[in-house]
């Protein structure tokens, strides 16, 4: 089962030029597991995004604040800006990988790999990649099976995707490796203009 995420996720950290690819359930959850991993307690981004990351950031306590300039209109891709994590949602080209990153991709219905749902996160950081592929999976040693037997885990989070998600992405990446879409703005609305209530 196992397997063919993991051939996923090689074909398409391949593709992006990056070391390694974590397949998730979406992107949110993707950018979610890398501010956890990176203890981020503070950040700013563009008020051009979706209301899932103010809504996650009001989740996990993190001060934030957003841009009031650059970044306001952004083109497949922005920063949180203060950390090294990109929310990538609306990019997927061959070789856009950043050295020192960790990008956040989204496969929903309107993106360039239109899964219909899913996500995945690119990075270099060998120890974040086996951290996150654990919290990824309820905090489980893909290397121990059957998982009764792990003994000891760390706090995870059931962001994975299903084996049919990973073949289907797979059968798409190909078509985008023969002919890649340009990568299109979409505007946002300004989420300045609305209050968030707990």
């Amino acid at each position: 089962m196992f397997d063919k995420i993991l051939k996923f996720e090689q074909e398409l950290a391949q593709f992006v030029g990056a070391p390694y690819a974590i397949m998730t359930d979406c992107c949110t959850h993707a950018i979610e597991l890398c501010l956890r991993y990176d203890k981020v307690t503070e950040c700013k981004f563009t008020p051009h995004t979706y209301l899932s990351i103010p809504m996650l950031m009001h989740k996990l306590d993190i001060k934030y604040e957003y841009l009031d300039h650059a970044w306001q209109r952004w083109h497949g891709e922005y920063p949180f800006m203060g950390t090294r994590i990109w929310d990538s949602a609306r990019r997927l080209e061959p070789s856009m990988y950043r050295l020192g990153t960790m990008q956040c991709l989204s496969f929903g219905h309107d993106k360039p790999l239109h899964i219909g749902r899913g996500g995945a996160i690119i990075l270099d950081d060998q120890a974040a990649y086996d951290a996150l592929i654990c919290m990824r999976y309820d905090g489980r040693d893909l290397n121990i099976s059957p998982w009764i037997e792990q003994k000891t885990f760390r706090v995870g989070y059931h962001y994975r995707p299903t084996p049919e998600e990973a073949m289907q992405g797979l059968a798409l990446l190909q078509g985008l490796k023969e002919m890649c879409p340009p990568t299109r703005t979409v505007d946002y609305q300004d989420l300045r203009n609305i209050t968030i209530m707990d």
